[in-house]
């Protein structure tokens, strides 16, 4: 079995989301799955309408991968344009759903047909602690959402539920599943995944001894571990990368190896 997913532009660049959200519309037969939900763009609920009509579909299910703006904000404009839709996502006790909307729960395992076709909802915590990767067996195709992205990295938004060991674990299980091709939410698709998550489990390890080293040169704050790791960044990606510091040193905490206390300090 082969599967030729749309890729269909959100319309949503900007200094977090790059080039703007990929979604994926995969269509079985006449029916159709849509990989999140965008923002709801008007051009992106036209490219939606004009693939559907192109290959005499009808939206069966809209997968929202997890709760971070770019992928859920569309919902309720998609909700508007595609009445019989059914919206499913994994359950979370911030999520909201738009008036009159229902979301399906999805859980780890839980299959998505559309057509003759499924996708299989994976459960990969840490990038958001509701996010899901959706896997197609037969071609050991892995739609990753914010897992990984070529040549860039990952924001852990610690502040809003991100967590770094359950981020690691994730692209464990992704090593796991050997899959051939990566479609993420951002970027170009990924020919080599083994590689490329090999990669990034690498560039944590680095940046935890980055984090390490500021904490035994008596760095205390956030602020400051970030600013001597992240110097001469552009200020608008600051923010960020105190995040993915905060995640680290969250880490650190779980592992019993730093603690804060007035102040973050090292426990050895």
């Amino acid at each position: 079995m082969t599967i030729d997913p749309l890729t269909i532009d959100a319309c949503n660049p900007g200094p977090m989301t790059g080039a703007g959200n990929h979604t994926y519309l995969l269509v079985s037969g006449n029916e159709a799955l849509l990989i999140d939900a965008g923002v709801g763009h008007p051009d992106h609920l036209t490219a939606i309408a004009r693939a559907l009509a192109d290959n005499d579909a009808a939206l069966r299910t809209v997968v929202v991968t997890h709760n971070h703006p770019d992928h859920a904000t569309g919902v309720p404009a998609l909700a508007a344009a595609f009445p019989r839709a059914v919206f499913a996502k994994f359950p979370w006790p911030d999520d909201v759903a738009p008036a009159g909307l229902r979301w399906r729960p999805l859980a780890d395992g839980d299959h998505i047909p559309f057509g003759s076709d499924e996708v299989t909802a994976v459960y990969t915590p840490g990038h958001a602690p509701d996010h899901l990767a959706l896997w197609h067996d037969p071609t050991r195709t892995l739609f990753s959402s914010d897992l990984v992205i070529a040549g860039s990295s990952v924001m852990i938004e610690a502040s809003r539920g991100g967590n770094l060991s359950q981020y690691l674990h994730s692209l464990e299980r992704m090593l796991e599943l050997k899959p051939r091709r990566l479609l993420p939410a951002h970027g170009p698709a990924i020919d080599d995944p083994p590689a490329a998550v090999r990669s990034y489990l690498e560039h944590r390890r680095k940046r935890e001894q980055q984090v390490l080293a500021a904490l035994e040169a008596g760095l205390g704050s956030v602020e400051a571990i970030a600013d001597s790791i992240y110097d001469g960044l552009e200020p608008r990606l600051i923010p960020a990368a105190r995040e993915n510091v905060r995640a680290h040193l969250d880490k650190l905490a779980a592992d019993g190896i730093a603690a804060d206390a007035d102040g973050w300090r090292l426990l050895r």
